[in-house]
């Protein structure tokens, strides 16, 4: 059977968590669900030993959320920096796809294995762009592979939990002045990440 890569950005990071808890409780494996977050807080919490995979400035409390609350957490948990994201948390098959560019050792490679991971999963250019800077300003990206029957589940899982319309997210990015996911853009502040979560995670933008 044909497999399909269904994708939900995120603006609350407690709303990634909820959906990813409820994919998991759907049936699909940790192993075929990515996991990409902004740790603004450059902290990420194991809650299965108490330690901490990396430390920093913050308390972690979103990022906790997303990962923590459960045995095992996702697979391939790792912490790495995204030229014009900053730190990022990722996990799952994603997390394996990333760390294989970024081992190429070649200036801004993770960021082309972000783009490249999603549109060779079948995600247009378009709103892998907008999920790129969605994760930029942010967000949290789910990505979960599954049998094609398994498809229109999993994307109502998503949305219910939140999940944003990356047609209208561009849209409004776009009003801004923005046009495609930049490398070489500064990386985003915790205020300024704040406030953007703030401004979007309201549902204006949501489906």
């Amino acid at each position: 059977m044909t497999r399909v890569t269904i994708t939900g950005l995120f603006d609350n990071p407690a709303d990634a968590a909820d959906a990813r808890r409820d994919i998991e409780a759907f049936g699909i494996s940790r192993n075929d669900i990515g996991l990409l977050a902004h740790d603004s807080e450059h902290v990420v919490r194991d809650d299965d030993d108490g330690s901490d995979a990396a430390s920093g400035a913050g308390t972690g409390a979103g990022i906790g959320t997303v990962l923590g609350g459960g045995a095992g957490l996702l697979t391939g948990l790792g912490v790495m920096a995204i030229p014009g994201v900053g730190p990022i948390v990722a996990a799952g098959w994603l997390a394996a796809t990333l760390a294989g560019a970024a081992a190429g050792a070649v200036a801004g490679g993770a960021t082309g294995g972000l783009i490249g991971a999603m549109t060779d999963s079948g995600v247009d250019e378009d709103s892998a762009h907008v999920y790129a800077e969605g994760v930029r300003r942010g967000g949290t990206l789910l990505t979960v592979q599954v049998e094609q029957d398994q498809a229109a589940q999993v994307q109502e899982i998503l949305l219910e939990n939140g999940a944003i319309d990356a047609a209208a997210r561009g849209e409004a990015y776009r009003s801004s002045g923005w046009t495609r996911y930049d490398p070489r853009a500064p990386v985003y502040t915790p205020d300024e990440i704040a406030r953007e979560r703030d401004l979007y995670g309201r549902g204006d933008t949501r489906v």
